[in-house]
Formats: C-alpha cells, sequence, structure tokens
C-alpha cells in the first residue's frame, strides 16, 4: 500500500455512469494520489490522469484504503467533482491596482463581491485574467510541463516601472519576465491592457503594443479596455474618463498595429473594445478582424458577434416554412431592458423584429445605473433596484407596456435569479407585475425570446458575461 501524507481532496459528487461509479468511488471518499504522487491542486491532477492507465489511491468514509487499477481512454476524466473545485485554496490578490472595480464598490453588498483572486489556476480553468505577481518559479515551471493554456495576463503595461506603479507592487515589474518563459515554452497567452487615461495610453500603449508583438504567435491576442470608473472612487487615484477624441486616437493606433500584425502573422492581435468604438462614436469592426472573438470576455466583440448571429437567425426565420403562415403574423407586446452599452444595438434589433413581424411591439429601454454611477453602462452591473426604480418611472409616465420583460442573463448571479445587489427576479415581478425573462446574450437567443420560442441555433462561440476590471463572481 501507499504511503503518502499532503493533500488530501474530498469527493463531492459522483458523476452517473462514470469510471468512479463503476469503481465504487462514492461521494464522501477522499482521493489521496494518482500515480504513487500526491495532487497539489487541480492541475495535479488533471495531468495525472491523462494517461491510459492510472492508479488511484482513494480512502473511505470507514477509514479503508482502496488502490484502484484503472485502464480508460486517454485524456478521459474520472468523473468525480470534489468539494474544493481547485483541489486547493484560492489565491487572493496582493495588488492595489488604481483602477480595480472592486476598490470602488460601496460597503455592505456580499462578502464574495470583494474577494479578488489572481489565480492562474483559474485562468486556465474559468478565463479569468491574472496579474503574475503571486506566481512562483514553481508555478511558471508546472505550466510549461503541463502546458497549461491559454493563460490570460493582465499586462497593463510593459514598462515596470509604471507597472509597479499601476499595481502598487514592487514586484510587478520584474514579474513580466514570466512572459519570456511562457513564450520559450511554448504556452498560448492572451493578454489585456486595461487603459488608464492619462497613465498607460498614448507613448505607453504603443510601447505595450510594440513589446507584446515580440511573443506572437504565442500570445494570440491583446485586448485594449478603458478603466471602469464608478462613483465611490474617494480616496482612489484620480482617474478620468477618455473623451470621444482621445477614445478615437486609441482606436486609430490599435487599427495601425492589426495590419501590421495581420500581414506578418496573420492575426490582428490587439483589440480596441466594444465600449472604446461606442466611446468614439464609430462603428464596429467586420467579424474577421476579431480573429474568432479570442476576446470576448474583454467585451471585445460582442456586439458584432450579436450582430452576426441576429442577421444569421433572421435569415433562417424568413427562409422557414412557418415564416408567412405564422411567425409574420404573431400579435405580441414586451419589454426589453438593458445596459447602456448594448441598448443602441438591442434597439436596431428590435426594430428589424417589428418590420419582420407587424404584430410585434417592442419597447426597448436603457437602464441607467445609478447604483454605480451612470458612466457604468454594462448590463452585467444593472442591479435590481436601478431596475425597478426606472421600470416604474416609465410605467407611470405610459411607456411601458406588455406584460413580459427580457432581460439579459448577465444582469443575473450565474446560475441564479438573483441580481447583484441581492434583489431577486421575484421581487422584480411583484414590483413590476411583469413576468421576467432573462435570455442568454446571443442574435438566436434574442430571436427566440421575441417569438417566445423554445428551441435556439447551435452556436459556435461561448457568450461571456462581464468586462474584465469588473466584478467576475456574482
Amino acid at each position: 500500500m501507499y504511503c503518502l501524507s499532503g493533500n488530501e481532496h474530498v469527493v463531492r459528487e459522483v458523476l452517473s455512469g462514470s469510471i468512479a461509479e463503476e469503481m465504487g468511488i462514492e461521494a464522501g471518499d477522499t482521493v489521496l494520489a494518482v500515480n504513487n504522487n500526491q495532487i497539489e491542486d487541480v492541475f495535479d491532477y488533471r495531468y495525472l490522469m491523462k494517461d491510459e492507465y492510472v492508479e488511484v489511491l482513494v480512502r473511505k468514509a470507514d477509514g479503508e484504503e482502496w488502490l484502484l487499477e484503472i485502464d480508460k481512454d486517454y485524456d478521459e476524466e474520472l468523473g468525480v467533482e470534489f468539494e474544493n473545485g481547485l483541489m486547493s485554496e484560492y489565491r487572493s490578490c496582493s495588488n492595489k491596482c488604481i483602477f480595480c472595480f472592486i476598490d470602488q464598490m460601496p460597503p455592505g453588498m456580499r462578502e464574495t463581491l470583494y474577494f479578488k483572486d489572481d489565480d492562474s489556476r483559474l485562468s486556465f480553468l474559468q478565463g479569468n485574467y491574472i496579474t503574475l505577481t503571486n506566481m512562483s518559479e514553481h508555478d511558471v515551471e508546472r505550466i510549461i510541463k503541463m502546458q497549461l493554456a491559454p493563460i490570460n495576463i493582465s499586462v497593463q503595461t510593459t514598462n515596470p516601472a509604471l507597472r509597479c506603479e499601476m499595481l502598487h507592487n514592487r514586484f510587478a515589474g520584474e514579474k513580466l519576465r514570466f512572459l519570456d518563459r511562457f513564450y520559450e515554452g511554448h504556452v498560448e497567452m492572451n493578454g489585456q491592457i486595461v487603459c488608464c487615461k492619462g497613465v498607460n495610453d498614448g507613448k505607453e500603449l504603443k510601447r505595450s503594443i510594440e513589446d507584446l508583438m515580440k511573443y506572437l504567435p504565442f500570445m494570440r491576442s491583446v485586448s485594449v479596455v478603458p478603466a471602469g470608473l464608478s462613483k465611490f472612487r474617494e480616496g482612489l487615484y484620480p482617474l478620468e474618463f477618455f473623451t470621444k477624441e482621445e477614445a478615437g486616437q486609441i482606436i486609430d493606433m490599435i487599427e495601425k498595429y492589426q495590419k501590421i500584425c495581420f500581414d506578418r502573422y496573420g492575426l490582428h492581435f490587439i483589440h480596441a473594445s466594444d465600449e472604446l468604438y461606442l466611446l468614439a462614436g464609430r462603428d464596429f469592426p467586420e467579424e474577421e478582424r476579431y480573429d474568432g472573438y479570442i476576446q470576448l470576455e474583454n467585451g471585445v466583440g460582442m456586439m458584432r458577434l450579436f450582430r452576426e448571429e441576429f442577421s444569421e437567425a433572421v435569415g433562417k426565420l424568413r427562409e422557414g416554412p412557418d415564416y408567412q403562415n405564422k411567425w409574420k403574423g404573431i400579435k405580441r407586446t414586451l419589454s426589453i431592458a438593458t445596459g447602456k452599452l448594448a441598448y443602441g444595438v438591442i434597439r436596431e434589433a428590435s426594430e428589424t423584429m417589428t418590420r419582420l413581424c407587424p404584430g410585434l411591439t417592442i419597447h426597448v429601454h436603457a437602464i441607467r445605473n445609478d447604483f454605480f454611477g451612470d458612466t457604468i453602462t454594462v448590463s452585467g452591473l444593472v442591479t435590481g433596484q436601478d431596475l425597478i426604480a426606472q421600470m416604474k418611472e416609465r410605467q407611470a409616465a405610459g411607456e411601458e407596456s406588455g406584460g413580459t420583460l427580457l432581460i439579459p442573463s448577465n444582469m443575473l448571479r450565474s446560475g441564479e435569479q438573483v441580481f447583484l445587489d441581492d434583489v431577486t427576479v421575484q421581487d422584480v415581478e411583484r414590483a413590476l407585475g411583469l413576468t421576467v425573462r432573462a435570455v442568454e446574450p446571443g442574435g438566436q437567443d434574442f430571436v427566440s425570446a421575441v417569438l417566445d420560442l423554445d428551441y435556439r441555433m447551435e452556436r459556435n462561440n461561448e457568450n461571456f458575461v462581464y468586462v474584465q476590471g469588473y466584478p467576475q463572481n456574482k
């Protein structure tokens, strides 16, 4: 029998039909080792479980230890979920970034909203962006050895001294050397720059873009997003908003380098967020320039993807056998509430739907963010209380009618019917006398929701619910 000490990982759930179920593993059992190696965290576990033959040491609830010899397909999962998804403690952020949105939140909200994660394992598992500042050489070596990719990195600037200032961390500059290590180890990366006026824009942004281009093709993309500034910034670094002209200058610089990168590497590489295009009053780039929407999670290309999916869905609708006989004559009145950022695109899509189906009446409402400040425009930060208050105002003014209110699903905590401020969907329904339906952010989802269909077109792209710099765990 093995004799190991170290981390022990308790099984929370065994998936039906899995290898684990077949081998007699049960919830409450503890996985002690794989192939005589103790498991540090989920990285080790997944790496060790890849082989076609593995030996898993399990301690049963009564203390008996089983050594299970398992033949399986390469990379086939055991089929268990652990009480701790990371199989280790979460690593919190050691920085105090000048743009951090969590520092701009009011007191009295859920405790989880104040947790700042900066964990390389979440970068690999969930797509979170990390600063590298609490990573060790051991962490980097494991990522390279196991080829855990992509690793998403909050670069902010490649100027080491400026990076220390922006992150308020004296080690932030020297940690940029890990980019070289990942490049040499052929680890795929994505980068991100939260652009702060007068800090890392202008010449500093130009320097960062040119420095990061050296990591192509292993650094696949870099997004540039403006810092989100709430009204709760007392005592914080005095950041200012970009003007229309300044947003245009940033886009011009980015589009210049897109052409250079595409000619050299076949990738556009550097991308401006949707918010920058809206600030500058410009239309979004064509779909091809998003390189497959690598940076959706940072609010890059979400509006273009919605338009493309919506256009495809409308085309299928018009070509379908039921359009003339059923959908063209549909009679329905409904309302849609969204953030200011997406309002124009949603209104445009709604107008298209009412032209296709004249019996449709759609009221589209941009919800102003009074809670965080009206400069916060993403729908994922709209609170239940703002939604209720502003929709009530519109009802009182006679601007609102219809029994169904559609909202984007990212207004709600993932997997739940709760807004950021703990107001529930049921609270909204009672207050407004409307049925609330949360809709996924895709263009086909929009068409299906408007027509009250119960099917959805298969999509090839994932949709994300947050913009970097804003809370990721709702």
